[in-house]
Protein backbone atom coordinates (compact mmCIF):
# COMPACT_ATOMS: atom_id res chain seq x y z
CA UNK A 1 0.00 0.00 0.00
CA UNK A 2 1.34 3.21 -1.07
CA UNK A 3 1.72 6.42 1.52
CA UNK A 4 -1.22 7.71 -0.11
CA UNK A 5 -3.19 5.01 0.08
CA UNK A 6 -2.47 4.38 3.46
CA UNK A 7 -3.23 7.97 4.44
CA UNK A 8 -6.66 7.54 2.77
CA UNK A 9 -7.65 4.17 4.60
CA UNK A 10 -6.57 5.93 7.89
CA UNK A 11 -9.02 8.81 6.82
CA UNK A 12 -11.75 6.63 6.32
CA UNK A 13 -11.60 4.25 9.73
CA UNK A 14 -11.28 7.24 11.61
CA UNK A 15 -14.69 8.69 9.60
CA UNK A 16 -16.56 5.41 9.90
CA UNK A 17 -15.97 5.01 13.47
CA UNK A 18 -16.36 9.20 14.77
CA UNK A 19 -19.67 9.05 12.33
CA UNK A 20 -21.96 7.40 15.13
CA UNK A 21 -21.29 9.58 17.42
CA UNK A 22 -21.02 12.88 15.72
CA UNK A 23 -22.83 12.63 12.23
CA UNK A 24 -19.95 14.93 10.54
CA UNK A 25 -20.63 13.13 6.97
CA UNK A 26 -23.40 13.11 4.64
CA UNK A 27 -22.31 11.28 2.10
CA UNK A 28 -18.48 9.58 2.72
CA UNK A 29 -17.23 8.88 -0.58
CA UNK A 30 -14.70 5.71 -0.10
CA UNK A 31 -14.23 4.30 -3.25
CA UNK A 32 -13.40 7.69 -5.41
CA UNK A 33 -10.72 8.83 -2.56
CA UNK A 34 -9.12 4.99 -3.36
CA UNK A 35 -9.16 5.60 -6.69
CA UNK A 36 -7.69 9.26 -6.25
CA UNK A 37 -4.99 7.63 -4.15
CA UNK A 38 -3.86 5.10 -6.41
CA UNK A 39 -2.06 8.36 -9.28
CA UNK A 40 0.18 9.91 -8.55
CA UNK A 41 -0.85 13.74 -6.93
CA UNK A 42 1.91 15.63 -7.05
CA UNK A 43 1.91 19.09 -5.51
CA UNK A 44 1.68 21.33 -2.00
CA UNK A 45 -0.85 19.14 -0.71
CA UNK A 46 0.17 16.19 -2.17
CA UNK A 47 -2.21 13.10 -1.21
CA UNK A 48 -3.50 14.85 1.66
CA UNK A 49 -7.56 13.66 2.58
CA UNK A 50 -9.62 15.87 3.29
CA UNK A 51 -13.61 16.48 3.04
CA UNK A 52 -16.12 19.94 2.52
CA UNK A 53 -18.99 21.02 3.15
CA UNK A 54 -22.11 19.90 1.30
CA UNK A 55 -22.19 23.21 -0.39
CA UNK A 56 -19.30 22.95 -2.85
CA UNK A 57 -20.26 21.19 -5.71
CA UNK A 58 -18.46 18.49 -7.61
CA UNK A 59 -19.52 17.66 -10.84
CA UNK A 60 -21.64 14.62 -11.31
CA UNK A 61 -21.98 14.22 -7.51
CA UNK A 62 -24.93 14.92 -5.18
CA UNK A 63 -24.82 18.20 -3.29
CA UNK A 64 -27.53 18.86 -0.64
CA UNK A 65 -26.81 22.01 1.20
CA UNK A 66 -28.33 20.30 3.95
CA UNK A 67 -31.57 20.49 2.36
CA UNK A 68 -34.40 17.43 1.79
CA UNK A 69 -34.88 19.85 -1.86
CA UNK A 70 -31.17 18.97 -2.96
CA UNK A 71 -31.26 15.09 -1.49
CA UNK A 72 -30.91 13.63 -4.51
CA UNK A 73 -29.70 16.85 -7.21
CA UNK A 74 -26.64 15.99 -9.06
CA UNK A 75 -24.21 19.43 -9.21
CA UNK A 76 -23.39 20.15 -12.93
CA UNK A 77 -19.75 21.86 -12.66
CA UNK A 78 -17.07 21.79 -9.85
CA UNK A 79 -16.19 24.28 -7.39
CA UNK A 80 -13.05 26.39 -8.25
CA UNK A 81 -12.26 25.96 -4.86
CA UNK A 82 -12.32 22.40 -5.17
CA UNK A 83 -10.70 21.93 -8.58
CA UNK A 84 -7.33 24.12 -6.90
CA UNK A 85 -7.63 21.71 -4.06
CA UNK A 86 -7.27 18.64 -6.47
CA UNK A 87 -4.72 20.13 -8.98
CA UNK A 88 -2.71 20.85 -5.30
CA UNK A 89 -2.35 16.86 -4.65
CA UNK A 90 -5.38 16.61 -2.01
CA UNK A 91 -7.99 13.95 -1.92
CA UNK A 92 -11.44 14.55 -1.25
CA UNK A 93 -12.82 12.12 0.73
CA UNK A 94 -16.57 13.30 1.24
CA UNK A 95 -19.33 15.80 1.68
CA UNK A 96 -19.67 16.60 5.37
CA UNK A 97 -23.18 18.03 7.32
CA UNK A 98 -24.33 22.13 7.40
CA UNK A 99 -26.80 23.45 8.90
CA UNK A 100 -29.65 23.59 5.98
CA UNK A 101 -28.93 26.30 3.41
CA UNK A 102 -26.13 27.23 5.92
CA UNK A 103 -28.87 29.00 7.29
CA UNK A 104 -28.11 28.76 11.03
CA UNK A 105 -25.85 29.00 13.90
CA UNK A 106 -25.56 25.79 15.49
CA UNK A 107 -25.49 22.65 13.50
CA UNK A 108 -28.73 21.28 14.05
CA UNK A 109 -30.43 19.78 10.89
CA UNK A 110 -33.92 18.33 10.85
CA UNK A 111 -33.32 16.35 7.25
CA UNK A 112 -29.77 14.70 7.78
CA UNK A 113 -29.57 14.61 11.17
CA UNK A 114 -27.89 17.54 14.05
CA UNK A 115 -24.15 17.38 13.98
CA UNK A 116 -22.84 16.61 17.42
CA UNK A 117 -19.45 18.41 19.27
CA UNK A 118 -16.47 15.97 19.18
CA UNK A 119 -15.59 16.96 22.76
CA UNK A 120 -19.16 16.11 24.38
CA UNK A 121 -21.81 15.18 21.85
CA UNK A 122 -24.24 16.87 23.72
CA UNK A 123 -23.28 20.53 23.07
CA UNK A 124 -23.53 21.92 19.63
CA UNK A 125 -20.71 22.10 16.95
CA UNK A 126 -21.61 25.83 15.99
CA UNK A 127 -23.18 25.89 12.11
CA UNK A 128 -23.37 26.44 9.87
CA UNK A 129 -20.15 24.84 8.71
CA UNK A 130 -20.67 21.94 11.76
CA UNK A 131 -19.71 18.74 9.59
CA UNK A 132 -16.50 20.92 8.97
CA UNK A 133 -15.69 21.62 12.22
CA UNK A 134 -16.60 18.36 13.55
CA UNK A 135 -14.47 16.10 10.96
CA UNK A 136 -11.38 18.54 11.53
CA UNK A 137 -11.69 18.59 15.73
CA UNK A 138 -12.19 14.52 15.84
CA UNK A 139 -9.16 14.29 13.77
CA UNK A 140 -10.58 12.52 10.79
CA UNK A 141 -9.35 15.25 8.30
CA UNK A 142 -6.64 17.94 8.76
CA UNK A 143 -9.01 20.42 7.39
CA UNK A 144 -11.95 21.40 5.74
CA UNK A 145 -13.91 23.86 3.64
CA UNK A 146 -16.67 26.05 5.04
CA UNK A 147 -18.18 29.00 4.28
CA UNK A 148 -18.78 32.13 6.18
CA UNK A 149 -21.74 34.63 5.70
CA UNK A 150 -22.49 35.41 8.95
CA UNK A 151 -19.95 33.50 11.34
CA UNK A 152 -20.40 30.01 9.97
CA UNK A 153 -16.45 28.76 10.34
CA UNK A 154 -15.41 30.94 13.15
CA UNK A 155 -18.50 29.93 15.17
CA UNK A 156 -17.58 26.48 14.34
CA UNK A 157 -14.16 26.42 14.88
CA UNK A 158 -14.50 28.48 18.15
CA UNK A 159 -16.92 25.81 19.65
CA UNK A 160 -14.43 22.77 18.20
CA UNK A 161 -11.03 23.81 19.49
CA UNK A 162 -9.96 24.45 16.03
CA UNK A 163 -8.90 27.27 13.76
CA UNK A 164 -10.93 28.43 10.90
CA UNK A 165 -10.93 31.63 8.91
CA UNK A 166 -12.76 33.54 6.84
CA UNK A 167 -10.94 35.58 4.34
CA UNK A 168 -11.73 39.12 2.66
CA UNK A 169 -14.77 39.01 1.02
CA UNK A 170 -13.59 38.36 -2.67
CA UNK A 171 -9.98 36.86 -1.37
CA UNK A 172 -11.33 33.34 -2.60
CA UNK A 173 -13.77 32.58 -5.41
CA UNK A 174 -17.14 31.08 -4.71
CA UNK A 175 -17.84 29.70 -7.75
CA UNK A 176 -19.84 26.64 -8.07
CA UNK A 177 -20.41 27.18 -4.00
CA UNK A 178 -23.60 27.35 -3.02
CA UNK A 179 -25.01 31.33 -2.28
CA UNK A 180 -26.05 32.16 1.29
CA UNK A 181 -26.09 35.98 0.48
CA UNK A 182 -23.92 37.07 -2.48
CA UNK A 183 -22.71 39.92 -0.64
CA UNK A 184 -21.59 38.57 2.23
CA UNK A 185 -20.55 34.86 1.77
CA UNK A 186 -16.86 33.80 1.95
CA UNK A 187 -15.22 30.87 1.20
CA UNK A 188 -12.27 30.08 3.83
CA UNK A 189 -10.57 26.76 5.58
CA UNK A 190 -11.31 25.31 9.15
CA UNK A 191 -8.20 23.44 10.09
CA UNK A 192 -6.67 22.24 13.47
CA UNK A 193 -3.62 24.74 13.37
CA UNK A 194 -2.66 27.63 11.62
CA UNK A 195 0.02 26.27 9.44
CA UNK A 196 -2.43 24.55 7.58
CA UNK A 197 -4.97 27.23 7.32
CA UNK A 198 -1.70 28.90 5.76
CA UNK A 199 -1.43 25.77 3.26
CA UNK A 200 -5.07 25.94 1.96
CA UNK A 201 -5.21 29.24 1.17
CA UNK A 202 -2.11 29.46 -0.82
CA UNK A 203 -4.11 27.10 -3.31
CA UNK A 204 -7.24 28.23 -2.90
CA UNK A 205 -6.90 32.09 -3.14
CA UNK A 206 -7.37 33.98 -5.83
CA UNK A 207 -8.58 35.58 -8.82
CA UNK A 208 -11.20 33.18 -10.97
CA UNK A 209 -12.62 34.11 -14.66
CA UNK A 210 -15.66 32.44 -13.02
CA UNK A 211 -16.25 34.73 -10.42
CA UNK A 212 -16.20 38.41 -11.21
CA UNK A 213 -16.49 39.16 -7.48
CA UNK A 214 -13.23 37.15 -6.96
CA UNK A 215 -10.42 40.01 -6.06
CA UNK A 216 -7.63 40.46 -8.70
CA UNK A 217 -5.09 41.38 -5.99
CA UNK A 218 -1.47 39.90 -5.47
CA UNK A 219 -1.56 36.57 -3.04
CA UNK A 220 0.97 36.56 -0.83
CA UNK A 221 2.87 33.42 0.80
CA UNK A 222 0.96 32.90 3.92
CA UNK A 223 3.19 29.91 4.31
CA UNK A 224 6.30 32.17 5.12
CA UNK A 225 3.40 34.28 7.04
CA UNK A 226 2.74 31.09 8.89
CA UNK A 227 6.80 30.78 10.28
CA UNK A 228 7.62 34.72 10.49
CA UNK A 229 8.39 36.25 13.88
CA UNK A 230 5.81 38.92 15.32
CA UNK A 231 8.04 41.38 17.72
CA UNK A 232 6.87 44.25 17.00
CA UNK A 233 3.43 43.91 15.42
CA UNK A 234 0.74 45.55 17.05
CA UNK A 235 -2.52 44.19 18.33
CA UNK A 236 -5.69 46.99 19.22
CA UNK A 237 -7.73 45.66 22.29
CA UNK A 238 -11.36 47.26 21.52
CA UNK A 239 -13.85 48.69 24.43
CA UNK A 240 -17.30 48.08 24.51
CA UNK A 241 -19.34 45.68 22.34
CA UNK A 242 -17.40 42.73 21.59
CA UNK A 243 -16.18 42.54 25.54
CA UNK A 244 -19.78 43.09 26.89
CA UNK A 245 -21.96 40.15 28.43
CA UNK A 246 -18.54 38.28 28.59
CA UNK A 247 -18.90 34.95 30.24
CA UNK A 248 -15.95 35.32 33.42
CA UNK A 249 -14.16 32.08 32.23
CA UNK A 250 -13.48 33.27 28.94
CA UNK A 251 -12.59 36.86 29.65
CA UNK A 252 -10.35 34.77 31.94
CA UNK A 253 -8.63 32.58 28.83
CA UNK A 254 -8.72 35.56 26.38
CA UNK A 255 -6.78 37.72 28.94
CA UNK A 256 -4.06 34.92 29.16
CA UNK A 257 -3.79 35.10 24.88
CA UNK A 258 -3.25 38.59 25.59
CA UNK A 259 -0.53 37.66 28.02
CA UNK A 260 0.91 35.38 25.55
CA UNK A 261 1.25 37.79 22.27
CA UNK A 262 2.97 40.44 25.21
CA UNK A 263 5.25 37.75 25.62
CA UNK A 264 5.90 37.19 22.01
CA UNK A 265 6.68 41.10 21.79
CA UNK A 266 3.35 42.24 20.32
CA UNK A 267 2.39 45.82 20.94
CA UNK A 268 -1.41 45.58 22.82
CA UNK A 269 -2.83 48.86 22.75
CA UNK A 270 -6.35 50.57 23.44
CA UNK A 271 -9.06 51.12 20.27
CA UNK A 272 -12.20 52.44 20.18
CA UNK A 273 -14.54 51.33 17.41
CA UNK A 274 -17.63 53.12 16.15
CA UNK A 275 -20.81 51.90 16.39
CA UNK A 276 -20.65 47.77 16.45
CA UNK A 277 -24.54 47.13 17.01
CA UNK A 278 -25.32 49.09 13.48
CA UNK A 279 -22.94 46.74 11.40
CA UNK A 280 -25.66 43.68 13.26
CA UNK A 281 -28.34 45.22 11.78
CA UNK A 282 -26.94 46.53 8.60
CA UNK A 283 -25.65 42.71 8.06
CA UNK A 284 -29.32 41.29 8.59
CA UNK A 285 -30.50 43.74 6.14
CA UNK A 286 -28.35 42.23 3.60
CA UNK A 287 -28.52 38.67 4.85
CA UNK A 288 -32.36 38.31 5.06
CA UNK A 289 -33.03 40.25 1.93
CA UNK A 290 -30.83 38.28 -0.14
CA UNK A 291 -31.32 34.54 1.18
CA UNK A 292 -35.30 35.30 0.90
CA UNK A 293 -34.53 36.49 -2.97
CA UNK A 294 -32.70 33.29 -3.45
CA UNK A 295 -35.32 31.17 -1.91
CA UNK A 296 -38.69 32.94 -2.55
CA UNK A 297 -39.81 30.19 -5.17
CA UNK A 298 -38.89 27.22 -3.03
CA UNK A 299 -40.61 28.42 0.16
CA UNK A 300 -43.48 29.23 -1.69
CA UNK A 301 -43.58 26.35 -3.78
CA UNK A 302 -42.32 23.76 -0.70
CA UNK A 303 -42.77 25.49 2.06
CA UNK A 304 -42.78 22.09 4.35
CA UNK A 305 -39.68 21.28 3.21
CA UNK A 306 -37.72 23.79 5.27
CA UNK A 307 -36.83 23.57 8.63
CA UNK A 308 -39.58 26.21 10.55
CA UNK A 309 -36.82 27.98 12.10
CA UNK A 310 -35.28 28.73 9.00
CA UNK A 311 -38.26 28.98 7.08
CA UNK A 312 -39.65 32.15 9.48
CA UNK A 313 -35.81 33.81 9.43
CA UNK A 314 -35.71 33.97 6.11
CA UNK A 315 -39.75 34.82 5.81
CA UNK A 316 -38.59 38.17 7.65
CA UNK A 317 -36.54 39.11 4.53
CA UNK A 318 -39.59 39.26 1.99
CA UNK A 319 -41.32 42.07 4.55
CA UNK A 320 -37.66 44.47 4.15
CA UNK A 321 -38.48 46.71 1.74
CA UNK A 322 -35.91 47.47 -1.27
CA UNK A 323 -34.93 50.88 0.34
CA UNK A 324 -33.74 49.85 3.26
CA UNK A 325 -31.66 46.67 1.38
CA UNK A 326 -30.04 49.30 -0.96
CA UNK A 327 -29.48 51.68 1.66
CA UNK A 328 -27.38 48.90 3.68
CA UNK A 329 -25.55 48.63 0.76
CA UNK A 330 -24.46 51.79 0.13
CA UNK A 331 -23.42 52.29 3.50
CA UNK A 332 -21.38 49.39 3.15
CA UNK A 333 -18.15 51.33 1.95
CA UNK A 334 -18.32 54.69 4.29
CA UNK A 335 -18.79 52.20 7.42
CA UNK A 336 -16.49 49.73 6.64
CA UNK A 337 -13.71 52.65 5.65
CA UNK A 338 -14.67 54.52 9.29
CA UNK A 339 -14.24 51.35 11.17
CA UNK A 340 -10.65 50.38 9.64
CA UNK A 341 -9.52 54.12 10.42
CA UNK A 342 -10.55 53.52 13.92
CA UNK A 343 -9.84 49.97 14.33
CA UNK A 344 -6.08 49.83 12.42
CA UNK A 345 -5.06 53.11 12.73
CA UNK A 346 -1.85 52.01 14.78
CA UNK A 347 -2.95 48.19 15.17
CA UNK A 348 -1.95 45.26 12.42
CA UNK A 349 -4.85 43.48 14.02
CA UNK A 350 -8.02 43.65 16.55
CA UNK A 351 -8.20 40.73 18.96
CA UNK A 352 -12.00 40.03 20.43
CA UNK A 353 -13.63 36.88 22.01
CA UNK A 354 -15.27 34.69 19.29
CA UNK A 355 -18.53 33.96 21.45
CA UNK A 356 -18.96 35.76 24.37
CA UNK A 357 -20.75 32.16 26.57
CA UNK A 358 -19.45 28.71 26.71
CA UNK A 359 -20.78 26.38 23.70
CA UNK A 360 -24.20 25.24 25.12
CA UNK A 361 -26.13 22.11 24.68
CA UNK A 362 -27.75 21.07 21.64
CA UNK A 363 -31.05 20.61 23.95
CA UNK A 364 -30.69 24.18 24.42
CA UNK A 365 -30.43 25.74 20.90
CA UNK A 366 -32.95 23.48 18.60
CA UNK A 367 -34.30 26.68 16.85
CA UNK A 368 -34.91 25.00 13.51
CA UNK A 369 -37.66 23.41 15.89
CA UNK A 370 -38.76 26.27 17.60
CA UNK A 371 -37.32 29.59 16.54
CA UNK A 372 -39.30 31.66 19.69
CA UNK A 373 -37.58 29.59 22.04
CA UNK A 374 -34.04 29.14 21.28
CA UNK A 375 -33.52 31.89 18.02
CA UNK A 376 -32.19 34.61 21.03
CA UNK A 377 -29.15 31.96 22.04
CA UNK A 378 -28.29 31.38 18.26
CA UNK A 379 -28.06 35.00 17.49
CA UNK A 380 -25.93 35.94 21.06
CA UNK A 381 -23.48 33.21 19.36
CA UNK A 382 -22.79 35.20 16.61
CA UNK A 383 -22.85 38.59 17.90
CA UNK A 384 -19.15 38.82 17.36
CA UNK A 385 -18.73 37.63 14.21
CA UNK A 386 -21.30 39.32 11.91
CA UNK A 387 -19.61 42.78 12.56
CA UNK A 388 -17.06 41.71 9.94
CA UNK A 389 -19.17 39.76 7.43
CA UNK A 390 -20.97 43.16 6.61
CA UNK A 391 -17.60 44.91 6.74
CA UNK A 392 -16.12 42.19 4.71
CA UNK A 393 -12.87 42.06 6.56
CA UNK A 394 -10.60 38.96 7.65
CA UNK A 395 -11.08 37.78 10.57
CA UNK A 396 -9.15 34.17 12.10
CA UNK A 397 -10.35 32.47 15.25
CA UNK A 398 -7.40 30.41 17.08
CA UNK A 399 -8.51 27.83 20.17
CA UNK A 400 -7.35 29.40 23.41
CA UNK A 401 -8.15 27.16 26.20
CA UNK A 402 -11.36 25.47 27.65
CA UNK A 403 -14.19 26.46 29.74
CA UNK A 404 -16.01 25.11 33.15
CA UNK A 405 -17.79 23.13 30.56
CA UNK A 406 -15.25 21.10 29.44
CA UNK A 407 -15.58 23.16 25.54
CA UNK A 408 -13.44 24.78 23.77
CA UNK A 409 -13.33 29.03 23.34
CA UNK A 410 -11.50 30.69 20.88
CA UNK A 411 -10.76 34.13 20.02
CA UNK A 412 -10.66 36.03 16.68
CA UNK A 413 -8.12 38.15 14.86
CA UNK A 414 -9.65 40.61 12.78
CA UNK A 415 -7.75 42.93 10.00
CA UNK A 416 -8.47 45.26 7.67
CA UNK A 417 -8.92 44.22 3.78
CA UNK A 418 -6.97 41.28 2.72
CA UNK A 419 -4.54 41.16 5.83
CA UNK A 420 -5.13 37.33 5.92
CA UNK A 421 -1.21 37.05 6.38
CA UNK A 422 -0.88 39.22 9.07
CA UNK A 423 -3.60 36.87 10.86
CA UNK A 424 -2.07 33.68 9.64
CA UNK A 425 1.28 35.41 11.11
CA UNK A 426 0.00 36.17 14.84
CA UNK A 427 -2.48 32.97 15.02
CA UNK A 428 0.57 31.03 14.01
CA UNK A 429 2.74 32.81 16.56
CA UNK A 430 0.59 32.16 19.15
CA UNK A 431 0.20 28.46 18.79
CA UNK A 432 3.75 27.77 18.66
CA UNK A 433 3.70 29.35 21.72
CA UNK A 434 0.64 27.39 23.32
CA UNK A 435 -0.62 23.54 23.01
CA UNK A 436 -4.48 24.48 22.88
CA UNK A 437 -4.79 22.82 19.19
CA UNK A 438 -2.47 19.82 19.82
CA UNK A 439 -5.45 18.58 22.75
CA UNK A 440 -7.59 15.67 21.30
CA UNK A 441 -11.08 14.80 21.79
CA UNK A 442 -11.78 11.02 22.61
CA UNK A 443 -14.19 8.84 20.81
CA UNK A 444 -16.79 8.16 22.67
CA UNK A 445 -17.40 4.47 23.94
Amino acid sequence: MNDAAARVEEALAAAEAWQPAINAFIRIEADAAREAARAPRPGPLSCIPLAHKDMYYRKGRVSACGSTLRRDWIAPVTATALARLDAAGAIDIGTLTMSEWAGGATGHNIHFGDTANPWNPAHVTGGSSSGSAAAVAAGIVVAALGSDTGGSIRVPASCCGIAGLKPTWGRVSRSGAMPRAWSLDCVGPLARDVATIAAIMAAIAGPDPRDPTAADVPVPDYLVAATADVTGMTIGIPAGWFYEALDGGIAALIEDAKAVFSRLGVHLIPVTLPDVARLLTLQGVVTMTEAATIHAAMMRDHPEAYAPGLFARQQTGLAIPAATYLEALRLRGPVTAAFCDAAFAGADAILVPALAEPVPRRDETDAERDVARYGPIQARMVRNTRPFNYTGLPALSVPCGFTANGLPAGFQLAGPPFAEAALIRLGAAYQRATDWHLRRPRLPQ
